[in-house]
């Protein structure tokens, strides 16, 4: 059988296509992907990264869970245009506790990477209630009704329990005391204090 003879038997065999594409993809996908598990960059926390605090892990799973990321990106790419702009690259280290990790490069609204610290809490609110207060063009929705509603901290414990097995070094003291540390909060403080810790660690590098 000739190369044109098995390349017609390829295409016109739609289940071996479908296995050839498959193989072909998880062999790329896997040459691509293990070694990254082998490298230090990829592997340890820059220094002074440290764990989420409970009201910033709460903050985080809302901030998931409303789909801002669908909209911001926290991911800066080394290239002038995105450094000028919004800081130093982003770098893996910075992201070895996020599970899942939120890089991306959508941006129908700004990057979010380094917005940590750059605005006060209170724009943060204003920016969260209605986003036009503060940036009239903007079409992003508003979430007033976080400042309403209490932040329930009850899963806390269990998660990071779950976060420790994979790597996260939550102290047991950290986690029976996970819960406590956000009662009376809101949704909104949550979301403001994970939003404020964004890319601090790495924010003054050059």
């Amino acid at each position: 059988m000739n190369a044109t003879s098995k390349h017609e038997l390829i295409e016109k065999n739609m289940g071996l296509l479908i296995a050839l594409v498959i193989l072909v993809v998880s062999v790329g996908g896997l040459v691509e992907i293990v070694p990254l598990f082998f490298q230090k960059s990829t592997m340890q926390p820059v220094t002074g990264l440290k764990p989420y605090a409970p009201l910033q892990l709460s903050g985080r799973d809302i901030y998931i869970r409303e789909g801002c990321g669908n909209c911001h990106s926290q991911m800066i790419r080394p290239f002038r245009a995105e450094t000028e702009r919004y800081g130093h690259y982003s770098v893996a280290g910075e992201f070895v506790y996020d599970h899942p990790f939120l890089w991306g490069s959508k941006r129908t609204g700004p990057d979010l990477a380094r917005v940590g610290l750059r605005y006060s809490d209170e724009w943060h609110r204003v920016h969260l209630i209605n986003p036009r207060d503060l940036v009239p063009e903007s079409n992003m929705p508003a979430y007033a009704w976080l400042d309403r509603t209490p932040l329930d901290g009850s899963h806390l414990p269990a998660k990071m329990k779950a976060l420790r097995t994979i790597g996260v070094p939550y102290t047991d003291e950290a986690i029976a005391q996970a819960a406590e540390s956000v009662k009376g909060k809101t949704e909104m403080e949550a979301v403001i204090a994970y939003l404020q810790g964004l890319g601090t660690v790495l924010k003054n590098v050059r």
